[in-house]
Formats: structure tokens, sequence, C-alpha cells
């Protein structure tokens, strides 16, 4: 696990600036640049050449995670223009209302396992639907989400036996009852160490943990010890 960092959206709701210059001088190698409302979109994407992202060896993009049927064609258009930077465009599976048309992401489309307030996709059986109409796409496993929909873990033990090969990123927080992104727990810790043998050594891990920016550096240490007992020193060693 070399490349580890937060979501923007996390950080700073809404003010991606705000959360990059929380950033600065932590211990962190990516990012993923976050626009969680339709309104957000065109604006982070029409200032992406404007902002210095050069310390990041990896960056990802999260497209909103929810839009309006009629403006889905636009947010594709968009979506393409992060596409050509070759970054993954992490996508909600009940964002997509026509889900072969983000084909056009090709490879850099990346969806994610859902929360359980979502309607859709938070089972291997769900995301299995979604691969077979976009093959090129990936997986963000979003490991809170899985321990939300599923406390024993066995539904994150399915996914990743299934699409562990598909997994582009990692998705990490505690996610409440209320699907709300909080600071790893001992608890969360644990059940992720019940299948953190099954996550892809190399997959960039992405923080959604809602924390404030003296806790940044804490909530990374955290994060790697529940996935990976070893993962600290591998990506102190870097």
């Amino acid at each position: 696990m070399k490349y580890i960092g937060f979501s923007t959206g996390a950080l700073a709701r809404g003010d991606f600036r705000r959360a990059l210059q929380m950033l600065s001088g932590k211990k962190v190698n990516a990012v993923e640049l976050s626009a969680l409302r339709q309104e957000e979109l065109a604006p982070l994407v029409q200032q992406l050449e404007q902002l210095d992202l050069s310390r990041f060896q990896y960056v990802a993009f999260h497209a909103p995670s929810a839009m309006e049927q009629s403006y889905e064609p636009t947010a594709l258009e968009l979506l393409k223009q992060v596409a050509d930077r070759n970054w993954p465009i992490i996508a909600h599976p009940d964002a997509m209302h026509n889900p072969p048309e983000w084909g056009c992401l090709g490879d850099c489309l990346c969806v994610e396992n859902m929360d359980k307030r979502k309607p859709i996709g938070q089972t291997a059986t769900d995301l299995a639907k979604f691969f077979e109409m976009l093959p090129s796409a990936s997986l963000c496993f979003d490991i809170g989400h899985a321990r939300q929909v599923d406390p024993t873990m066995s539904e994150a033990w399915e996914i990743l036996q299934r699409f562990r090969t598909r997994i582009k990123q990692l998705h990490v927080s505690e996610v409440n009852t209320q699907s709300k992104h909080d600071p790893i727990s001992l608890e969360s810790i644990l059940a992720f160490q019940k299948v953190s043998h099954l996550l892809p050594a190399d997959a960039p891990i992405i923080l959604e943990s809602r924390v404030e920016e003296s806790e940044i550096n804490e909530e990374i240490e955290t994060a790697l010890d529940a996935l990976n007992p070893a993962a600290r020193l591998a990506f102190a060693s870097d």
C-alpha cells in the first residue's frame, strides 16, 4: 500500500482548495478530488488546470453521489475531461441512470460498493450486474460501507472473493448508522482485519473519515494498522 491520502470532500465538503491546504505537510501522497454534489462538478473540472497536484503520486476523482437524470449527459461530458488525465473516476451505482452510457469513461470508471441507505450496490450480486454492463470498469472497495451493510464482514468477504482483481482503490473510514463517515474506531479496526488479507497490497488508500486537520496524520496511522499490520512500515519506507 504505497499510496495513501484523503478525499477532499471528507476534509472540507464543497471546498476542495481548503482540503488541499489541510493536506499540506501531512503524511499523504494521494488525494481524491470530490465533487459530491451535482453543482460541484463543473467548477471542479474547470479548475483542474489551476491546481498544483505535483506532490501527489496518485490522484482520483469522485463523481457526484447523486444527480438528476437530465444532468447525466452533461456530467459524462465533464467526466470525459477527467478520464483524459487517466485518473480513476469513482461512481456510485445508484447515480448512474443509464449505466451503459458510463462506458464512455473506459477503464477510468471505478464503481463503488454502497452503504445500506442506497437502493442498490451493496452486495456482490448487485456489483456483478454493473460489471456485466461495464466490463472495463474497476472497483472502489469501500470497507466502511461493507461493514455497515454487514458487520460480520461476510458480504465484504464475498465481494473480495469475486472482485478482488478489479479493485483499483480503497475507501476507508468508519460508517455510522446514519451513513456518515467518522474516524475509525476499535470496532472497525477489528472488523477490517477480518478481511485485510484479501485486499490487494498495492491498492491506493483514500480515507473518508471526517477529521480535523490536526487529526489527519493520526487517522492515517490508524488506517494502516487496520488494513495491514505491515502497511505502516511499508509506507514509511517509501
